[in-house]
């Protein structure tokens, strides 16, 4: 992938999508198979009020959207089309109340169905890990 369409999905990502916007999503490493992205920890971000622990809803919405990049990364023309069919989190241990990293890879690509594997860190320890199942259609297949 070239760095202007780097930079284009970089944007695309970061300020163009109005719920990235919200998460505060930086885009570390995109390429078309692989993402990483962080998102830094906001009060408003809180599951548990005692704690100050990650809702597991906000990590999944990450989640879905970092397997989303990797289909965008993809895209051939700006009509093609993704959206999600399935997606599984599994939560391995407590996000305390600090950023997290997210890294999305492309497991397989096929005529219209991407499959992606995601996975959440803190402090280098894995906390979440997760599957997207995607609806991908090119323009031209319609």
């Amino acid at each position: 992938m070239d760095e202007k369409t780097k930079e284009r999905l970089i944007r695309l990502a970061e300020e163009e999508i109005p719920i990235h916007r919200y998460l505060g999503l930086k885009v570390e490493t995109i390429e078309k198979e692989f993402i990483r992205v962080r998102i830094p920890f906001r009060e408003d971000f809180v599951g548990d009020i005692r704690t100050k622990r990650w809702h597991g809803g906000i990590m999944a919405t990450v989640m879905d959207s970092v397997g989303g990049a990797i289909g965008i990364a993809n895209f051939e023309s700006p009509e093609d089309k993704l959206s999600t069919i399935d997606l599984r989190v599994d939560y391995l241990r407590f996000a305390e109340g600090k950023d997290l990293l997210f890294e999305g890879k492309l497991v397989r690509m096929g005529n219209r169905i991407m499959v992606t594997k995601m996975k959440a860190f803190q402090d280098g320890m894995l906390v979440a890990e997760g599957r997207g199942v995607y609806n991908f259609i090119r323009a031209l297949q319609e």
